[in-house]
């Protein structure tokens, strides 16, 4: 039996090293905190983590970095800039969007999007300036929201919660409010498709969504030099020398608690680590099957969050080429009816026919991924998750031939299969088998309307004291952004409980610099 030596500090352990475990870990050890992180793979990052092929490699999750200023704002709390340990690319063009009749490029630059826009779309490039001038006011009102926790119903009642509901869009879908910039409709889908990042179909993601588009285009998209890998890398770095230490294959088998108190950790090589507070980063449903006594979860007992709705889920491939190609950074293939593909995800269905795909072809601005002349390309495809019952060793070489298909029939890739090297196939099972991802499902519980703010699971979890959630199960929800916030929003309700000074967010106008 061990315990984390207190020293006069407090102490934590914390559940997983994805990017949410290891911000919180950063940010607990730059106030003082004894911080101890507990990783069951043999690598940093969870779903951030980095994908060896030979000499090739890839980022397993997340390719590209929003709201940048957010991640520079918790470097800065440690007299730190996020330049020192990582190198910034802003993308120009964003991204390309392949419809079935046309490209457009999604430029960061306001007048060359405004072009572009006319350009596919004649009559509609006006309508930009609409969409940034309203959007950035919705922005401006609801982002100070989403970095405060929603812990008690009286929390949903607080003025600058309540001064937001005219910008909430209440009842509309992100479609539905993209209507009210553009006509047509392949150009919603160039500003709604973003609801993918929450594993959410835009005609049923909730239209204050629009913030996420909104700030691609005010904030920027950005590339991290080697992979989105070495913000975790970075993070680990910096919380090792506030004196945080990370241990990598040792996966946490329960939380201890006395009643409804977590008093520490049991690996599971059966070591018992004590500590003040426990922070967990793994995936919150399988946290919830794994690390407690079921009896004691409540509605978060694993028979009911399966009822609860859960994202979509992805099949991946990772291939390693040995040639480059002309392509975009970012290039998404839309299906040739969107809609109908959205819903059979949405709704457990086979969608294979018609798909959506995502391809990063990082080469193009960052050749470290892979030997010179050749190509680390990444492969996304939503996909239902595991509620569907697809049996994926069955169906994955079909499916992996219909990727090829679209590479070959709608990009500039061709046919890539003769200059194969090497190669990776991940499916839903295998998010929830390998990576411990509850359902497959790879962008965590849906935002729906009754799964936000107080009705998510709570950054202080409600079920334990001393216990607290960070990561895309809990407030403010999934992806980078929100998850470092999430990060930070734990950190101050444990600094808060033993009267620990802390920075305040920096208002909106000065993150943003």
């Amino acid at each position: 039996m061990s315990f984390l030596s207190k020293g006069g500090k407090r102490t934590v352990a914390v559940v997983g090293a994805g990017p949410g475990g290891l911000a919180t870990a950063m940010v607990l050890a730059q106030r003082g905190f004894r911080v101890q992180v507990f990783e069951k793979q043999d690598v940093l990052g969870g779903r951030n983590a980095e994908v060896r092929l030979g000499e090739y490699r890839f980022d397993l999750g997340p390719t590209f970095l929003m709201m940048k200023f957010l991640l520079d704002e918790l470097f800065a709390e440690g007299g730190r800039r996020s330049s020192d340990y990582l190198q910034f690319k802003r993308l120009d063009p964003m991204y390309a969007l392949n419809f079935p009749d046309k490209t457009m490029l999604v430029r960061s630059d306001p007048g060359a999007m405004q072009a572009e826009i006319e350009r596919c779309f004649p009559g509609e490039g006006a309508n930009l300036g609409r969409f940034l001038a309203s959007e950035g006011q919705r922005f401006e009102k609801l982002y100070p929201c989403l970095q405060k926790p929603y812990g008690t119903v009286a929390s949903l009642l607080s003025p600058k919660l309540l001064a937001t509901v005219p910008y909430l869009a209440a009842g509309r879908s992100l479609y539905s409010v993209l209507g009210d910039y553009f006509r047509s409709e392949e150009l919603r889908l160039a500003f709604t498709f973003q609801s993918k990042y929450l594993g959410m179909s835009p005609w049923d993601c909730p239209g204050l969504f629009t913030m996420i588009p909104y700030t691609e285009h005010a904030h920027g998209v950005y590339h991290v030099m080697g992979g989105l890998s070495r913000i975790t890398q970075a993070l680990a770095e910096v919380s090792r020398e506030e004196g945080a230490e990370i241990h990598t294959s040792s996966p946490v088998a329960r939380v201890i608690v006395d009643g409804r108190r977590a008093k520490g950790v049991e690996l599971a090589s059966g070591e018992k680590v004590y500590c003040d507070d426990v922070v967990i980063n793994a995936d919150f449903g399988h946290a919830m099957s794994t690390l407690f006594d079921a009896k004691s979860l409540g509605r978060y007992k694993p028979e009911k969050l399966r009822k609860r709705k859960f994202s979509c889920s992805t099949f991946m491939m990772y291939l390693g080429l040995d040639r480059t190609y002309d392509s975009e950074h970012h290039t998404i293939v839309f299906a040739r009816d969107y809609k109908k593909n959205i819903d059979a995800i949405s709704h457990g269905r086979e969608s294979f026919e018609d798909m959506s795909l995502y391809i990063r072809n990082a080469g193009r601005n960052d050749p470290s991924g892979a030997p010179p002349g050749h190509s680390a390309l990444y492969l996304l495809v939503p996909v239902a998750n595991n509620r569907s019952g697809i049996d994926w060793e069955e169906q994955k070489l079909e499916m992996r031939e219909r990727v090829f298909r679209i590479l070959r029939e709608r990009t500039v890739f061709g046919d890539v299969r003769p200059h194969i090297q090497r190669e990776l196939i991940v499916t839903p099972q295998d998010w929830e088998s390998r990576y411990s991802v509850f359902l497959g499902a790879t962008f965590n519980m849906a935002h729906s309307w009754d799964q936000m703010l107080y009705l998510r699971p709570h950054n202080q979890f409600e079920m334990f004291e001393n216990c607290y959630l960070v990561g895309g199960g809990t407030h403010p929800g999934s992806g980078l952004p929100t998850i470092f916030e999430s990060a930070r929003i734990s950190a101050n309700l444990i600094c808060q409980k033993y009267e620990i000074p802390h920075p305040a967010a920096r208002p909106l106008e000065l993150a943003c610099v």
